[in-house]
């Protein structure tokens, strides 16, 4: 088995303002679009529809092409072998997720609305929301808003979802995404929540960009975990303080 580093790197970053179809039909496209859009709405901030998400989505769903991206962003490794199989299939199952969960939207729409999704105000595409996923809308979130979660962006794999909840990940994957993907158009996503993130892949591999200064710097173990130390048999490591000149 190679190292990813010993793929070979095929294709280029995906234009987010493309409207070349590569899995869905014209209508699925507008529906997904018209999903994420009530997903992540538009308010004050850019939402789903700004971002491109649906770009995102429709290479993902389109194949094996834009799985993993290039370190240094320059397009995408290209999977042979074991791998490819393994990932083919999963998007294949994916794929029939998707077909049958956007019909079944388009149902309940009808049934409800006596029009397709796409064609309701979006409170009537609110309500729809609501009956395919089984949940009442969600309230308005803040940056001082907690509850509980169940996913993560990071390290949460798709496999075996069904459609609601893999579409729900989807989308906010395309809207926080790295843009050459797809999503994330112009870096809104990470606009809205503050991170200036890198200007390419390529930046976080050579050492151009750091996360650094989004960690603290000056610290004291007893003030940042006082209940462990509390308990502790331990003696609690001194004050860390960082080097300035280093």
């Amino acid at each position: 088995m190679t190292l990813k580093s010993q793929w070979q790197v095929v294709g280029a970053p995906v234009d987010p303002d493309s409207t070349d179809r590569l899995f869905f039909s014209p209508h699925e496209w507008d529906t997904v679009e018209a999903l994420a859009a009530r997903i992540i709405p538009t308010d004050q901030d850019p939402g789903a529809r700004e971002a491109r998400v649906v770009v995102f989505i429709d290479r993902y769903l389109s194949g094996i092409d834009y799985i993993f991206a290039a370190a240094d962003g320059s397009g995408f490794l290209e999977l042979s072998g074991k791998s490819a199989e393994a990932w083919r299939a999963r998007i294949q199952d994916m794929q029939r997720t998707y077909r049958h969960g956007l019909a079944a939207v388009d149902a309940v729409a009808r049934e409800t609305g006596g029009k397709a999704f796409v064609e309701l105000d979006e409170a009537h595409q609110d309500r729809v929301c609501e009956l395919v996923s089984g949940a009442p809308k969600p309230g308005a979130v803040t940056l001082d808003t907690t509850e509980s979660v169940s996913t993560f962006l990071q390290g949460v794999f798709d496999e075996g979802m069904e459609f609601w909840p893999a579409l729900c990940l989807h989308v906010r994957q395309g809207f926080y995404c790295d843009p050459v993907y797809g999503g994330n158009k112009d870096r809104v996503g990470w606009q809205v929540i503050g991170f200036d993130g890198p200007a390419s892949l390529k930046d976080t591999m050579d050492g151009t960009y750091s996360t650094a200064k989004y960690f603290v710097q000056d610290y004291d173990w007893s003030e940042l975990i006082p209940h462990l130390t509390e308990q502790s048999e331990f003696p609690v490591p001194p004050p860390v303080v960082a080097d300035r000149d280093a």
